[in-house]
């Protein structure tokens, strides 16, 4: 048997090498590196693709997240609500903003965040709530826009794990305050280094962000906002997505398909978590069963390979577990023992995907 890794980059680049070296030509030959006609072209396309009125290219996903929050913040309040499941890169935004956090818990099924839990955790100092779009499935949005809304609580999207996922409301990256976006390359639109972007509907917050996204300048040297930074995507990252995105919609698609088939053959013991429609875009594979390591054994033996995404709930982190003593979160706690990532992306063959199936029908 092959050994079946969780993901394979170097597949699709094989895939595209000339098509991106073509692409790394186009920006050279362009003489602009750094806010230049490739990433122009990509803000409008991007914000076209997900029903926005407006994306701001910044440098990775985590300053996206920042900057998203920095910019819808109300004033006099200083608190973001996020899930403790995600892997800690809203807690390590917010912190950076220097805003505190809670923790709200997590819907059994979907594992996004809980409305009921949600509203439990709305304190007046609460500023902005992130709903995660985690492993690709769509949050629901509207019911913590319901929530927010008339507690003059911002809202905002990690799309992350989740570009091109839909919901009856539209797709993801539209649907609140503000969205961030990562391209890292394991992403379903990657790039071939770090990348991300904010998509608003809202004039007045494109605007903080593109000024934020430069030291927080409102003109050349002029500083206008605390909090700016330097978070560009360049050129080149720019001329990648421009150059992926037409064929995102194929892909999703693949990673979909492959995960509809581990959940038809998956053995009872174990629960995919997916669906079968648009609001799931197969970023991750991940299984839910109380045996995890007893199937991470079983899985090693079949030569699949498996990772945890997360181990690890935010509130537990060494870093912040001492200022989280007292919060419990049930239904997170439980789940992050529970967990199991399994290989999904769209360069799998046939053949692996059956591997991983019969590993999966035989546990």
């Amino acid at each position: 048997m092959t050994l079946i890794p969780l993901n394979d980059l170097g597949r699709g680049l094989v895939q595209e090498r000339e098509a991106l070296l073509a692409a790394v030509r186009s920006v050279l030959d362009s003489g602009w590196l750094v806010h230049g006609p490739f990433h122009s072209k990509f803000e409008a396309t991007l914000a076209e693709y997900v029903g926005a009125a407006e994306a701001i290219g910044v440098g990775n996903g985590t300053d996206a997240l920042e900057l998203a929050m920095r910019a819808t913040m109300p004033p006099g309040r200083d608190v973001v609500v996020t899930a403790a499941n995600c892997g800690g890169y809203a807690t390590t935004a917010a912190r950076q903003a220097g805003y505190g956090v809670v923790y709200a818990d997590i819907d059994e099924a979907t594992l996004c965040i809980d409305a009921t839990a949600l509203s439990e955790v709305l304190i007046d100092r609460v500023g902005v709530v992130v709903v995660t779009h985690l492993y690709g499935r769509a949050a629901d949005v509207a019911a913590v826009n319901a929530l927010c809304r008339d507690r003059g609580i911002s809202v905002i999207e990690d799309c992350a794990q989740a570009i091109g996922a839909a919901t009856a409301a539209g797709p993801v990256g539209g649907l609140a305050d503000a969205a961030a976006f990562s391209f890292y390359p394991t992403k379903n639109l990657g790039a071939v280094g770090d990348g991300g972007a904010v998509t608003t509907n809202d004039p007045g917050t494109a605007a903080k962000v593109r000024e934020l996204r430069q030291y927080g300048w409102s003109r050349k040297y002029t500083v206008a906002h605390r909090g700016g930074q330097n978070s560009r995507l360049d050129e080149l990252q720019a001329a990648v997505l421009l150059l992926r995105l037409p064929t995102l919609r194929e892909k999703n698609e693949r990673r979909r398909s492959i995960v509809a088939r581990y959940a038809e053959r998956a053995s009872s013991r174990l629960r995919i978590v997916s669906t079968d429609d648009a609001g799931y875009v197969g970023h991750l594979a991940v299984v839910v069963t109380p045996d995890r390591e007893e199937l991470v054994e079983h899985l090693r033996s079949a030569q699949v390979q498996s990772d945890v995404h997360y181990p690890v709930p935010d509130h537990w982190q060494p870093a912040y577990a001492d200022e989280y003593a007292g919060v419990s979160l049930p239904v997170t706690e439980r789940m992050a023992g529970q967990i199991l990532s399994v290989p999904v992306f769209p360069e799998l063959h046939d053949d692996e995907v059956e591997q991983v199936c019969r590993a999966l029908e035989s546990f």
